[in-house]
């Protein structure tokens, strides 16, 4: 029964929007244009403050199942790497024509979903009464992902396993670190947790100047090139904003150290 889902679910997995779960435009459209009202209704209007011992419970497993997704994700685009495609230049570049089927498809499957899973971030932020940490940054990110996996999966884009190994590793840091938090642990590794997520935008540019070449001195090109573009400015986008907090958060620290 067990080799049997493997094969079903990932191994012959395929993205066939609108046939696949959750992959039709208007899906995608009606998630994210709630999300946004939802958010802007919510910050201008306020919800009471839920008792900080709920928020505090529901945010502990919140961030313990985003945890572990983010390292099962990983895991499992890691092995597929290795296991199913014919060499680790396809982590880079897809040749093109590359179909959105099989196991390293699957698990940008699951990425996307849970990016949606990962709006519940905000809810908690809105009903712990902690509007101050309801920041554009914060929801820009949120709503600009779902898209930008919807793009990996519908133009095969070369570079997203890439991508999603560097994100889910920095996932399971981030949310191993809210985890400890909501159950009444601070770590002192805050700083180094924002430091992760500027390298990994640092390191996702390098990679990118490889996929480029492979690219452009190859005949056919790699896959998906489109949507690299879509992805590499909302990275830089997103870059931007985070050296920006970088700088807010650790400004005064840096001056009285």
């Amino acid at each position: 029964m067990g080799l049997q889902w493997y094969e079903a679910r990932i191994l012959n997995f395929s993205w066939n929007p609108p046939h696949t779960r959750f992959s039709s435009p208007l899906f995608l459209t009606v998630s994210i244009g709630t999300y946004l009202s939802l958010t802007l209704a919510l910050s201008l209007v306020g919800l009471p403050a839920f008792p900080r011992r709920v928020v505090k419970g529901m945010s502990a497993v919140h961030n313990l199942i985003l945890l572990l997704l983010s390292l099962v994700m990983g895991l499992g685009c890691g092995l597929s790497l290795v296991t199913h495609t014919p060499d680790l230049r396809w982590a880079v570049c897809f040749p093109q024509g590359t179909p959105p089927r099989g196991p390293l498809f699957f698990w940008a499957y699951m990425f996307y979903l849970s990016k949606i899973l990962e709006f519940l971030d905000t809810l908690f932020i809105v009903v712990s009464g902690s509007m101050r940490r309801l920041s554009f940054l914060h929801v820009y990110h949120h709503a600009t992902v779902v898209l930008m996996c919807y793009i990996w999966l519908n133009t095969s884009q070369s570079l997203f396993p890439i991508a999603l190994l560097t994100n889910a590793s920095v996932h399971v840091i981030m949310y191993s670190y809210y985890f400890l938090c909501a159950i009444g642990i601070r770590p002192s590794w805050k700083r180094a947790l924002t430091n992760c997520q500027i390298l990994q935008f640092l390191f996702s540019f390098a990679v990118s100047l490889l996929m480029l070449h492979f690219h452009f001195s190859s005949p056919s090109g790699c896959s998906g090139i489109s949507g690299w573009c879509f992805n590499a400015l909302f990275n830089a986008s997103l870059f931007a904003l985070f050296l920006n907090f970088h700088r807010k958060s650790y400004a005064h620290n840096i001056k009285h150290s």
